[in-house]
């Protein structure tokens, strides 16, 4: 058998796993990031055969089928892996992937969150500790989801009632803990993610993302350490069976 690795599933380029895979690497875990949202039939490693799966955030619906095939096969994955209890992290996009292999339902937004944003914690769990009642995170998409049958809510804002939840091995985070400063800064040279922004708003938003990183960082690293700890405890389960 291949040696345990954790799979990272990106969409863009841009959207890299930023702080999870740093926290990833400080445990030693081997780790693969592919592409296959465009694909019909992607190859894809069995869910039996991964210490953890991560599902990374894309400008793409999360039930978009006909133009990109390629997250079906993700969806499966995802139900796939919850089954063998593998740990599983989706991130905005990956959120709602996982939240719908799991039974929650695709909702499009009737007020998109873009920027720093609050969210309120209501519930925590081994790796989510309620650090502080509201913390402002950084918030990128216009699709939302409800909750899955069974799931635990532990965060939600004003304009999305599922921010975060946990449901057995799996999490999901609607919001962006993973990005750091310098993807922030690419983030901001892609014309699909400023839009018509003026550079004003453009400079608005990186000033106010730097001065919310100082409350973010703690937080990524507890939930993604703990997210690496489950991914480590699993490669080596996979590595003495």
């Amino acid at each position: 058998m291949a040696k345990p690795r954790v799979l990272i599933v990106q969409h863009v380029d841009w959207e890299k796993p930023g702080r999870i895979l740093d926290n990833l690497q400080e445990c030693g875990l081997d780790t693969e990031i592919t592409n296959i949202v465009d694909e019909k039939k992607p190859e894809l490693p069995r869910s039996r055969e991964l210490a953890g799966l991560v599902i990374m955030g894309g400008p793409m619906s999360a039930d978009d089928y006909a133009h990109h095939p390629g997250l079906k096969a993700e969806t499966k994955l995802a139900k796939a892996a919850m089954a063998a209890n593998k740990p599983i992290l989706g991130i905005c996009l990956g959120h709602q992937i996982v939240a719908r292999a799991l039974g929650g339902t695709l909702m499009r937004d009737q007020d998109p969150e873009y920027g720093m944003g609050p969210i309120r914690w209501v519930g925590q769990d081994d790796d989510v500790a309620m650090w502080n009642k509201n913390t402002d995170v950084l918030h990128w998409h216009a699709d939302q989801v409800t909750l899955p049958p069974g799931a635990k809510l532990l965060a939600r804002s004003q304009a999305t009632k599922v921010q975060a939840f946990r449901l057995g091995s799996a999490l999901g985070l609607q919001f962006h803990l993973e990005v750091t400063a310098p993807i922030f800064d690419e983030w901001m040279q892609v014309p699909s993610m400023v839009g018509s922004m003026k550079k004003s708003k453009i400079t608005k938003m990186r000033d106010e993302f730097i001065k919310g990183m100082p409350q973010m960082q703690p937080l990524a690293d507890a939930i993604f350490s703990a997210f690496a700890a489950r991914c480590s405890t699993q490669a080596a389960q996979l590595a003495a069976a």
